[in-house]
């Protein structure tokens, strides 16, 4: 009887087990999510940023 209890204890704790590092990846994942829209976002200016600097580039060079 010791030996069919132990299996089913060994199973459940292996399943916790297995929960417990789902949840850590799922937050990790989404951790990761966040910081590639921030990145993201961060580019989308400094595009923008380039794009106003050489309009600005451009006008003053056809003003020469």
């Amino acid at each position: 009887m010791f030996w069919p209890m132990f299996a089913v204890a060994m199973g459940f704790l292996g399943v916790a087990v297995l929960g417990v590092l789902a949840v850590r990846v799922f937050l990790e994942a989404r951790r990761l999510g966040e910081q590639v829209a921030d990145s993201a976002r961060r580019i989308s200016r400094a595009a923008e940023d380039l794009e106003r600097a050489s309009a600005s580039a451009a006008r003053a060079v056809d003003a020469l």
